[in-house]
Order: C-alpha cells, then sequence, then structure tokens
C-alpha cells in the first residue's frame, strides 16, 4: 500500500519553498501525495494564490477556507479555530500517514494541533530559527514540539531544535529550499521581467517587503510609513512591493501601499509575485529592503546588499551583505546610502550565504520515505536531555 503524504500550504512564500519538494514527492512511486491548500490562498484580497499551483500543473487535493476578513488578534484566535474544525474533518477522512509543514505561521499551529489529535505524525521544515520581534517565534517553536521529523536550514538551527527535547536521530540539517530554487529555476531575463510585472526596470530599483511586527503595539502603520517617507526622496530610483502577509496589521500596511502606488510612478505592487518572478526581480535588483526572512536567506545568493528594518528578523542567522537598521527614516536612509556605495556592493558580492549549498530536497524526501517505509515512527516520543 502506498503511503499517504499531506502537504499544508496557506500562503504564497510556504508554497514557493515547497513547490520543488512538491514536484519530488510526487513523482516517488511509493507514495500517494495530497496538497491541501488554506489560508490566504483562497482570498481574493491576498491574491488567489492557489491558482498559481494549478497554474504549475499540481493537483490540490482539498481547499479549506479558514480566514476571516480581518486582520486583529481575535479574527487570527478564530481563523486558528476554524482551521482545527475544517482540518480535523479532513484529517479523520484522509488518514494520512504523515503531515509536511514548512514555517512558523498561526495556521500551521492549528493544523499541527488537529493531526496531534489524530495522531498523525509531522514532518516540519525550518525550526530551530529565531525571530524575536514577532509572534512566529513561539510559534515555529511550538510545532517543533509537535513534530517527529526535523529538517533545518543550518546546523545552529538543528542543535536549537534539539536543545528543545528533539532526538537527534530525527533532526536533520538539510540546508533552505529557497537556495535550491535560485539554483535550479530557470528566471526570467530582465526584459521578459518588465513585460511580466508590466513595469520598466531602466533605473535601479529595490525589492521592498515589509510585514506586521506582530510583538510591538500598533507600531506597523509608523515604521512603514517611514519606508515610504524614504522611497519618496529617492527619485532617481524605483521599487518594486511585495505587500504584507495575512498577519494582524497587514492591511494597514497594504492599505497605505495601495495609495502610495497610486501617487508615484517609479513604484509598483503586487499582492503575489510568485516565485520565478520574484527571485527574477532579486537577480536584477539594487538592493532588498524590509524585513522578510528571504533578505537573509535568498538575496544573498544574488550577491546584493540587504537592509533588514527593525526586529522582525532579529536573533535568525545572517551573512555579510545584510545592513540592519532601526524602523526610522534616518537609520533606513543611512543603510540605503551604504548599500549604494561601490565598496559595499563588492562586499555583498562576495559575501556567503550561510544558508546551504542547494541540495535540499533530496535530503528531506530521502528521510521521509526512510522513516516511513520501515516502519521506524513511533509517536511515543522521548524528551532528549542536552548534556549540561
Amino acid at each position: 500500500m502506498k503511503k499517504k503524504i499531506c502537504i499544508l500550504t496557506a500562503t504564497r512564500a510556504e508554497y514557493g519553498l515547497l513547490k520543488s519538494i512538491i514536484t519530488k514527492f510526487i513523482k516517488v512511486a511509493e507514495l500517494d501525495v495530497r496538497i491541501v491548500v488554506t489560508g490566504a490562498h483562497l482570498s481574493p484580497e491576498f491574491g488567489l494564490t492557489y491558482k498559481e499551483i494549478e497554474r504549475d500543473g499540481i493537483c490540490i487535493d482539498k481547499k479549506i477556507e479558514i480566514l476571516l476578513s480581518s486582520d486583529t488578534p481575535t479574527a487570527i484566535s478564530k481563523t486558528m479555530g476554524l482551521a482545527i474544525m475544517g482540518f480535523a474533518d479532513y484529517f479523520a477522512q484522509l488518514e494520512p500517514n504523515m503531515l509536511v509543514v514548512v514555517g512558523d505561521r498561526y495556521e500551521t499551529l492549528a493544523v499541527c494541533c488537529a493531526a496531534m489529535n489524530q495522531k498523525i505524525p509531522i514532518a516540519h521544515l525550518y525550526g530551530g530559527e529565531t525571530t524575536e520581534g514577532v509572534v512566529d517565534e513561539c510559534i515555529r517553536h511550538a510545532i517543533s514540539k509537535f513534530s517527529y521529523l526535523h529538517f533545518t536550514s543550518t546546523e545552529v538551527y538543528r542543535r536549537r531544535v534539539i536543545q528543545l527535547g528533539e532526538q537527534p536521530d530525527r533532526v536533520f540539517c538539510v540546508g533552505a529550499i529557497g537556495i535550491e530554487n535560485i539554483q535550479n529555476e530557470k528566471l526570467l531575463s530582465k526584459a521578459d521581467l518588465e513585460i511580466a510585472i508590466d513595469f520598466k526596470l531602466d533605473k535601479p530599483y529595490a525589492m521592498v517587503t515589509f510585514h506586521p511586527v506582530t510583538l510591538e503595539n500598533s507600531n506597523s502603520e509608523n515604521q512603514f510609513k517611514a519606508i515610504l517617507n524614504v522611497c519618496e526622496k529617492h527619485k532617481d530610483m524605483a521599487f518594486v512591493f511585495s505587500k504584507a502577509n495575512a498577519d494582524a496589521d497587514g492591511r494597514i500596511i497594504n492599505q497605505m501601499l495601495d495609495t502610495y502606488i497610486k501617487e508615484h510612478d517609479n513604484a509598483v505592487g503586487f499582492d503575489s509575485l510568485g516565485m520565478i518572478r520574484y527571485l527574477s526581480a532579486l537577480k536584477y535588483c539594487a538592493m532588498v529592503i524590509g524585513n522578510s526572512s528571504s533578505g537573509l536567506i535568498e538575496a544573498p545568493s544574488f550577491g546584493i546588499p540587504t537592509i533588514n528594518i527593525g526586529d522582525r528578523q532579529k536573533g535568525r542567522l545572517q551573512g555579510e551583505s545584510v545592513i540592519n537598521c532601526e524602523p526610522i527614516a534616518i537609520g533606513i536612509e543611512k543603510a540605503i546610502a551604504l548599500a549604494l556605495t561601490k565598496e559595499y556592493k563588492n562586499n555583498a558580492r562576495n559575501a556567503v550565504n550561510p544558508y546551504g549549498d542547494g541540495n535540499t530536497s533530496d535530503k528531506i524526501i530521502d528521510k521521509v520515505k526512510e522513516f516511513l517505509m520501515n516502519e521506524k515512527i513511533d509517536l511515543k516520543k522521548k524528551f532528549y536531555d542536552c548534556e549540561v
């Protein structure tokens, strides 16, 4: 009998990371792979990005609606409740042998709760990382404790998952899947990218993504306003914005961005660029600005500077191409000026990406097959005590 594997995706970013793993999993004869889509993928407000999955020829087994049209803390808690109920029914019907999840989102935590109650072993990609400025920090560690198999992007993060009490023989350092995508995907030429985004890139441009900082009280609006004020001063540059995700205060950021784009010809924004357009845009840009993890993980592989704003990514491992600054206009302006210098451009071009060599998906699939096909899973996990 084939083993049933359920792979969860709730956002554009998750799918961008999971695409290569999904396509390879599907080709494994011993596995029956089911893709389940939820969250922002199904929201018109966030671009109905499940259509990107279908355009890639990937069959979606189930679409489960959970997202409320609000981003308040109360609405997010209710969304988590809907996720537990919806996935409880789905898991009871499907009875998968394993659930594969990535990252640190609240929807994922809720889905893992339902999987745990159904006694479904969980394989978690990218535990052990730290992002001290957002609630994702505790969510990520909680998902690690729900999970049976762990795949981390660096050895530092592997040790941290073990520090959480997970057995070392179930925790594997595999590198970041985003690096594999950069190396293996056929990216667009600059001319084709201009056509794909309907925007001229005839001047140096920055890729800008700013997400809410969920552990700070109502600071997202002021911080994003500071970014826009600095962008407005740089009429010699263009700006390609990717909108904020479905976190608390995400809608405030996106509303401000819509207004800004209407008033500025040198700016364009997208609900979702998709993996190919996004990576292609990174390839030709002068710098990355914002607080997205892609600025620390994917951008260094293109040899471009990253301006990492505020505390959202605080604690995450980073290379020498990253400039950290406070979320205020003067700090952002100084960081942009530094990123534009010849010296720093050379520094970024020669910096080493700490997130692996790009050989990731095969490592993950081999370990999942090993544990599933050899009946090596025992959900009665023993807590691993590190030596004091």
